[in-house]
């Protein structure tokens, strides 16, 4: 397994969980929008800010398919870096467009087909240069890796962006912007891949027989993920009821990708371990990756030749029960990132 590709036997275990991870969370999406759907036709929609979809039986469904998910792609980051870990979620993308195409009858354009192959091409070229993992023997290190300056500074401004989405942008553009909702998400999500990184390290040691749990900073790590896996859960929720899943979808993979690479560059300092070929080639796998999740995106307009209603319209359209088939989904801003 070694001599795989020069992958670290690591690295292949981090792969085998990424991409199970992926095939659980794009199921997630499509039966939480079945449950948010079914909820919001009896009681208040998650766009506006009910909770009724907490009743429902089919999101929780979801919900736990996406839990799996999860697990699966925290167990991936106590193995492998987050360059390889985070941009394999592109393949939740492809499982989530086709299910849509299939169960919500959500057009899936013949572009959008070859955006689904762009992103497998973009996650292969990652996986086959992926740097090694980082070799850490204790929680504190890593600890120490997020409290120097560099990292402290990104922390600090993702924090404050944050705050200035939910208290100025949520209330007035939350319903009309899907970047609002996404942002959010995004900003939040890349620090929780830090802290659910440094977890995974945390339990793999403590299984391996060095207990890490007596240090402080592992719970301050756990602290930090339940805060932000909830904020997460909650602003994904008025996403996906307020816009297309089609675009929910590839915007916040986009965004929280790109997001999750800087910080974990900043933290873990990954392309300190590889040459600038295979970080050139490493970005260029990642501008495929977005190539595909832009054509998924912009296929969505293409559907009846009139990309002049936004998403946002689409859903409303939906929620009166009018026929989907050829209505274009486009944000009032033309991009979103997941």
């Amino acid at each position: 397994m070694d001599s795989y590709k020069g992958m670290s036997s690591d690295n292949i275990k981090g792969l085998v969980l990424a991409l199970s991870s992926s095939l659980f969370i794009g199921a997630s999406f499509i039966v939480k929008k079945k449950g948010l759907k079914k909820a919001g036709a009896s009681g208040v929609r998650a766009g506006v800010g009910g909770y009724s979809y907490l009743y429902e039986p089919l999101w929780w469904v979801g919900m736990i398919t996406m839990v799996v998910g999860e697990i699966a792609n925290f167990a991936a980051y106590a193995f492998a870096p987050a360059i390889l870990v985070t941009p394999l979620g592109a393949l939740s993308i492809i499982i989530s467009a086709a299910l849509a195409h299939i169960i919500l009858r959500e057009k899936l354009h013949i572009f959008g087909v070859l955006g689904c192959i762009l992103c497998v091409v973009g996650s292969t070229t990652i996986v086959l240069h992926a740097p090694p993992e980082r070799e850490i023997e204790s929680v504190a290190e890593v600890w120490d890796l997020a409290t120097e300056p560099a990292f402290l500074l990104y922390a600090t401004l993702v924090i404050a962006a944050v705050f200035t989405l939910v208290v100025h942008f949520v209330p007035q553009y939350g319903q009309t912007h899907v970047m609002v909702y996404i942002g959010v998400c995004s900003l939040v999500g890349s620090l929780s891949v830090m802290s659910v990184k440094a977890l995974g390290i945390a339990l793999k040691l403590t299984f391996s027989g060095t207990n890490q749990l007596i240090y402080p900073q592992t719970w301050a790590f756990i602290m930090v993920v339940g805060t932000c896996v909830i904020t997460q859960m909650n602003y994904l929720n008025k996403a996906l009821d307020t816009f297309n899943t089609a675009v929910v979808s590839p915007i916040y993979y986009v965004m929280f990708t790109s997001l999750t690479i800087l910080a974990s560059v900043i933290m873990f300092k990954d392309w300190d371990r590889q040459n600038p070929t295979q970080i050139v080639t490493e970005m260029c796998g990642f501008v495929t990756i977005l190539g595909g999740t832009f054509l998924l995106h912009r296929t969505k307009d293409m559907v009846d030749g009139s990309p002049s209603l936004n998403s946002r319209h689409s859903k409303i359209t939906e929620d009166d029960n009018f026929d989907l088939e050829g209505i274009p989904l486009r944000s009032a801003e033309s991009l979103r990132s997941s």
